[in-house]
């Protein structure tokens, strides 16, 4: 695979409207619930920015039975081929997978499932342009990684398992892409032999959760609250925009989880 932009070059995005229930969604580190008409209004901007960027926008209805369907990047993988539907590994996230595969072919989108017993979440998967990383965690398992190996790898794809830190829930809550060949990342990932071969810009002291961020077209998202990030890629040459996110922050998620970019 050695395709220029297609980690960051789209044209359209799936989100989902969250639903009343987001209030109950899983969290790692208990900082309290998400105020459901503050996710809203931050979920709108949210949107409203894939729109500048130049994205169409497909919003999906909420899924009340599931409090963290809005972050749907965990259910499945957006690739030129189709959509790959996965299997996230927390229980009570099971059932959105067979949601996005029936609103996927609702827009008339090929979809591929992956078998299987193993688990794998979006939020371990980053696609690069000449290949995907899929972080081993608490919610990917080896079998997860091997079955979406099988059903990518056909397609001309190198799929590299590395290592999700221990402390980390997902492996883009510590990384994402900037350019064909650049990555963001805290100094946990930076040093690591998962990115050898690319060029690493380090997120600043005291910023690391600003990390998960998302070059879509010619803008980088980036999560309000971390000021000496956005000055320090705005130097890198990059177009930063600033997007609130601190409620889907309180249930551990983040700006490239509320959307699926093709």
């Amino acid at each position: 695979m050695n395709s220029e932009g297609l980690s960051f070059r789209f044209c359209s995005a799936i989100a989902r409207r969250p639903g009343r229930s987001v209030v109950h969604g899983l969290r790692e580190d208990d900082r309290g619930a998400p105020d459901y008409d503050r996710y809203v209004a931050e979920h709108e901007a949210y949107l409203a920015e894939l729109e500048e960027a130049g994205l169409t926008v497909h919003l999906l209805p909420a899924l009340e039975a599931f409090p963290d369907s809005v972050f749907v990047e965990d259910t499945a993988l957006c690739l030129p081929a189709g959509v790959v539907i996965l299997n996230p590994g927390a229980p009570s996230r099971r059932g959105e997978a067979g949601m996005m595969a029936s609103d996927c072919r609702s827009l008339g989108l090929p979809v591929h499932e992956i078998g299987g017993p193993g688990t794998i979440d979006g939020g371990d998967i980053l696609l690069t342009d000449r290949e995907i990383l899929v972080g081993l965690s608490r919610r990917t398992s080896h079998d997860g990684f091997m079955a979406l190996r099988d059903r990518v790898e056909p397609w001309g794809y190198r799929v590299r398992a590395v290592q999700t830190p221990d402390s980390v829930l997902h492996f883009k809550t510590d990384c994402c892409v900037l350019g064909p060949n650049s990555v963001f990342a805290t100094p946990r990932l930076s040093t690591a032999s998962c990115f050898a071969d690319y060029d690493v810009i380090e997120t600043p002291p005291g910023e690391e959760a600003a990390a998960n961020c998302i070059r879509v077209n010619d803008r980088v998202l980036v999560p309000a609250g971390y000021p000496a990030t956005e000055r320090k890629l705005s130097a890198a040459g990059y177009d930063v925009r600033v997007v609130p996110a601190s409620q889907a922050a309180l249930l551990d998620g983040g700006l490239s989880c509320q959307s699926l970019r093709f």
